[in-house]
């Protein structure tokens, strides 16, 4: 929603500063600078890059009024997912999540948390590390820097979509000069027999396009690239998270500490508080104490 806000402030000062000096809107006007500028730098930007960071790329430029994936619910619920886990392996082995690993989007444990196993990269990177837990037999430090390599590998991919678009947004400029070029090109060559006010038309159409090419980089698609940045740095919190949770689980810290740890990696605008967080997971262990009481009350009751 900031994205947008911040686009039409961008138009309503400039156009409105233009046409306080006594400007005509329609003298911005000039559909070939946008063709030659917008087309020059799409066409740059699909030569420069893979087809894997163009979708990316506009997938992401085009989400970003949506935000985060993660918000302040859906980290208590990843935390949730996590304490879930660990308790289960503390109470029941390593061994008694294997099915769950194999496959997460039948199992009932992954099922209570639609939004985590909605991303599944999420899934995969989870159900990975909890693999190399159960047959890796790798201690603390080892998991630990293997996850840290994975993360930046993850951090690294998720960047490239913003540089992709920062390189274009670098490279808007130099397209409004060769806009304005051709247009003063184009005024030269009517120069023998045009009056004034046409020579004037082309040369006010070359400089929209020295104009348009700062604009566009420097009011939208930088801001752009800029928002991705910082979008796929918020996200990437999440993986840090579940790392820190499971490096913790490793060097034999209770469900509740390993998921403490995590808690405190978070931003403090999405962090829940403790006493909330605590609050969530003492329901969790409610819920299945209960759900074992009810056989045994039942077993009672046919045995009277």
């Amino acid at each position: 929603m900031l994205q947008i806000i911040g686009s039409v402030v961008v138009i309503g000062c400039i156009l409105g500063g233009f046409v306080a000096e006594g400007g005509h809107i329609l003298a911005l006007w000039h559909p070939f600078e946008i063709l030659i500028i917008v087309g020059s730098a799409i066409g740059a930007f699909l030569i420069s890059n893979p087809i894997k960071v163009v979708k990316a790329a506009f997938f992401g430029a085009i989400t970003l009024p949506k935000g985060p994936r993660y918000k302040r619910e859906h980290y208590v619920t990843l935390l949730q997912l996590m304490y879930e886990i660990l308790t289960k392996m503390r109470r029941d082995g390593v061994m008694s999540i294997e099915r769950d690993l194999e496959a997460p989007h039948d199992s009932a444990l992954f099922k209570k948390y639609p939004h985590v196993l909605s991303d599944h990269h999420m899934v995969e990177f989870i159900t990975d590390c909890l693999r190399l837990i159960v047959g890796g037999n790798l201690d603390p430090q080892e998991l630990e820097t293997l996850l840290e390599y994975e993360l930046e590998t993850h951090h690294k991919e998720a960047a490239e979509p913003a540089h992709a678009v920062q390189k274009v947004a670098d490279a808007l400029p130099g397209f409004g000069i060769v806009a304005a070029v051709l247009g003063i090109v184009n005024t030269m060559a009517t120069l023998d027999g045009a009056d004034t006010a046409t020579i004037g038309h082309k040369v006010g159409a070359a400089l929209v396009g020295t104009f348009l090419g700062i604009l566009v980089s420097y009011g939208f698609v930088g801001p752009i690239a800029a928002a991705m940045e910082h979008l796929a740095h918020e996200e990437g919190k999440a993986f840090e998270v579940v790392k820190m949770a499971l490096v913790a689980s490793v060097r034999e810290y209770p469900p509740s500490v390993a998921v403490e740890f995590a808690r405190k990696l978070l931003f403090s605008e999405v962090r829940p508080t403790f006493a909330d967080l605590e609050a969530k997971l003492k329901n969790k262990d409610k819920a299945p104490a209960a759900a074992g009481a009810a056989p045994a009350a039942a077993a009672e009751a046919a045995a009277r």
